[in-house]
């Protein structure tokens, strides 16, 4: 499985094609979609751009996302840097009017449990994010249902995000929730690779690199995602 990350935290300066609003999360999602993503993962913003858990900030973008691509699956971040305080992050999942398919929840941010556990009893399926090994320690205590584990890594050079994919896939015990592997930086197009070689899901978009395998500048998503299913992904 291919999963589109269209924008995550970055700034609009950041890139030109950056999608933030709904409008063009939505036309980026399609344009993946078509492409073979088999779902998306998006950071809703207000309108001034600003990452945000707040109910009609959510629902607008999912709204448009899957008036655009009926059935896609769509996700979103809880990531603690959105709201710092765990009882708030909670409050807002709780009160959500449209809810995503799935949301990730960061297993070694503080309350990450109860966010997940708010997201379960709404019924959306969790996505563990995995950054280090005590982060993998951190989600074996959990006693809430996932849907799928993030093993994330976050390493600037490409042998060492192999080294923390390794050691994180290592920690898990079989028979868990499927895996998503992927990398943010410089360890993206590695990474991807060693998950295709694994069999495993992963993802690729604006949030984890603006370059190409070839080190040239990603014109947008869609090139980011035709580049990851010419090499095996989806």
């Amino acid at each position: 499985m291919l999963q589109g990350c269209l924008n995550g935290n970055r700034a609009r300066d950041s890139h030109p094609a950056l999608p933030l609003s709904p409008a063009e999360l939505a036309a980026d999602a399609a344009r993946c979609a078509g492409l073979g993503v088999a779902a998306v993962h998006v950071h809703p913003r207000t309108a001034e751009g600003v990452e945000s858990l707040r109910p009609e900030v959510v629902a607008d973008a999912l709204v448009a996302i899957r008036a655009a691509v009926p059935g896609l699956p769509v996700g979103v971040s809880t990531g603690a840097w959105m709201e710092p305080d765990p009882q708030a992050r909670v409050a807002a999942v709780q009160s959500w009017t449209v809810l995503p398919d799935f949301a990730s929840v960061n297993a070694h941010e503080p309350g990450a449990e109860a966010v997940a556990r708010a997201l379960h009893e709404r019924g959306v399926m969790v996505e563990a994010g995995l950054w280090t090994p005590p982060a993998v320690e951190a989600y074996l205590g959990w006693r809430v249902p996932v849907g799928r584990v993030l093993v994330e890594c976050m390493a600037p050079a490409p042998e060492d995000a192999l080294a923390e994919a390794a050691a994180m896939l290592d920690a898990l015990p079989p028979g868990g929730p499927g895996v998503l592997l992927h990398a943010e930086g410089a360890g993206v197009w590695a990474v991807l690779a060693e998950a295709v070689r694994r069999g495993l899901a992963t993802r690729i978009g604006l949030e984890d690199t603006l370059w190409l395998p070839d080190g040239s500048p990603a014109p947008d998503n869609a090139a980011l995602v035709a580049a990851a299913t010419a090499l095996g992904a989806g």
